[in-house]
């Protein structure tokens, strides 16, 4: 059982954190305890609580276990842009060491801990540094979500590329039609079911916003439960 593990996507917007929930979901429904993690956030909102952002939330909603905001989101960022430009506005530097202490943390209260990036593979979050070096720092299989779009074998293929490229290992994918009126949708599964050296977990179908608790059905999680 892997006790931690990468959500990527092949760019931003392309369902992550829908992938994120799904799979936070159907490991629930097999018993196994979960956290999910979102150590890096920009676009977040001010509110009486703090600041929040809503793909944590969703996160939070989704995992079987319980963890306090600031752990789940430790940097939190209002610009919705990419990260190294609204933390420099913020003159926030992101520390690697704070997003390792709080996965540790994570890691010592759940059985599987789902870590969702920002953006694509390689979002930088300093002028010289990017999430994708502490991923490779922590070692962590990687799970890679495609939006299925024009564009997106260009996309998945060049991902996938970079994560084995950086020594890490993809343990899953996940499809996750983000227009239904995507055309030769079928074509282009079939193609990256090549491509992709790793087990499809499975192929999220246009859900509307109020059947996402329902997610859970269309993930495979044996693959993640095995390796």
């Amino acid at each position: 059982m892997i006790n931690a593990f990468f959500i990527a996507g092949t760019d931003t917007d392309v369902g992550k954190t829908v992938a994120s929930k799904a799979i936070l979901q159907a490991l629930s429904a097999k018993g196994i305890s979960t956290l999910g993690y979102k150590p890096i956030a920009a676009g977040c909102e001010e509110t009486p609580e703090g600041r929040r952002n809503s793909d944590a939330l969703h996160l939070m909603k989704a995992a079987s276990s319980e963890a306090d905001y600031n752990d789940v989101n430790p940097y939190t960022l209002l610009l919705p842009t990419s990260p190294h430009i609204a933390a420099k506005h913020e003159n926030v530097t992101i520390e690697f060491d704070v997003l390792s202490e709080k996965l540790a943390k994570h890691k010592a209260n759940a059985d599987s801990v789902l870590v969702e990036g920002a953006g694509g593979w390689r979002v930088p979050v300093s002028d010289d540094n990017y999430l994708s070096s502490w991923v490779k720092k922590e070692q962590l299989p990687v799970v890679l979500v495609v939006g299925i779009q024009l564009g997106c074998l260009n996309h998945a293929k060049l991902t996938a590329e970079a994560i084995r490229a950086d020594g890490l290992n993809i343990v899953g994918w996940v499809a996750n039609r983000i227009n239904p009126g995507t055309e030769h949708y079928a074509e282009i599964i079939e193609l990256l079911e090549k491509e992709i050296d790793a087990p499809k977990l499975g192929e999220i179908p246009y859900v509307p916003s109020a059947k996402r608790s329902e997610l859970g059905k269309y993930i495979n999680v044996e693959p993640l439960m095995s390796a």
